[in-house]
């Protein structure tokens, strides 16, 4: 993933395969074909896509470089998918065109569900993008969340629930609590993944007994807050830059709804 501009995920690769669109040493290839070291591999479609309109939508960018960028993703926006309105369509419109040679549209390398805030990983340059893939697979990059959890639940604790029949693993911390007339007890929870499960802190959460404030698909039946959105916010993105070096700390600062329950 992240060498082929016309094809950035697996699922556009494999529909690519399909299509008959990629070659190894100029021959069509197969989801079969094997790679042995040393082939040529070509992606080419038939005809010039030509780019369709600009999303105009104004993000908050945390941090950028000539490699890679983070930006705050806002609630109620798809990272990537096939919707027009996505984080991914206005990334061009709000960072700066590296200016290394292999410069390539701004990619998204993690997600963030469509209710959760935070820090958003960007690739800017087909390089940056393999690089950030490997150390995301390699767990070489920390994520600190906090999330508003329902209910009296312990100081701190750690959950290792399977989920989709993975080994999965979230740390958390309460930081504060207060009263709720409706759901008994707010907590403010610090919450680090250990492993990458779609859903996993939500999931996780629910799983004991205390789920994240307005989590419509994870909630408690009768404690479930509408129309305030999910009270689920990515703080904090730490690793190595793979390219300058130096240690990388980036933050986005808890939401004002966060800061409204607690000080």
């Amino acid at each position: 993933m992240g060498i082929f501009i016309g094809a950035r995920t697996k699922s556009a690769l494999k529909k690519a395969i399909k299509k008959g669109l990629v070659r190894v040493d100029g021959e069509m290839a197969t989801t079969a074909t094997f790679i042995r070291g040393g082939e040529e591999i070509s992606l080419s479609f038939p005809e010039e896509i030509k780019p369709g309109k600009k999303l105009v939508f104004s993000l908050r960018v945390l941090f950028e470089d000539d490699h890679l960028a983070a930006v705050h993703k806002p609630a109620g926006i798809l990272v990537s998918g096939n919707s027009f309105k996505t984080i991914t369509n206005a990334l061009p419109q709000n960072l700066q065109q590296s200016r290394l040679p292999d410069a390539t549209r701004p990619q998204p390398v993690h997600r963030l569900d469509y209710a959760t805030t935070g820090v958003l990983l960007v690739g800017k340059t087909s390089s940056s993008i393999r690089a950030l893939n490997r150390m995301f697979a390699n767990k070489e990059i920390e994520k600190i969340y906090y999330a508003v959890a329902i209910g009296d639940i312990s100081e701190q604790g750690e959950i290792t629930t399977a989920i989709d029949g993975k080994p999965s693993q979230s740390i958390y911390k309460r930081h504060k609590s207060v009263p709720s007339k409706r759901f008994g007890q707010l907590n403010l929870l610090e919450l680090k993944p250990q492993t990458g499960r779609r859903h996993q802190l939500r999931k996780h959460l629910s799983g004991i007994g205390h789920p994240i404030l307005g989590d419509k698909d994870y909630g408690i039946e009768g404690l479930i807050l509408h129309g305030k959105g999910m009270y689920l916010h990515a703080y904090s993105v730490s690793f190595t830059h793979p390219f300058t070096g130096e240690r990388m700390v980036l933050e986005d600062e808890l939401p004002a709804r966060f800061r409204k329950l607690f000080f």
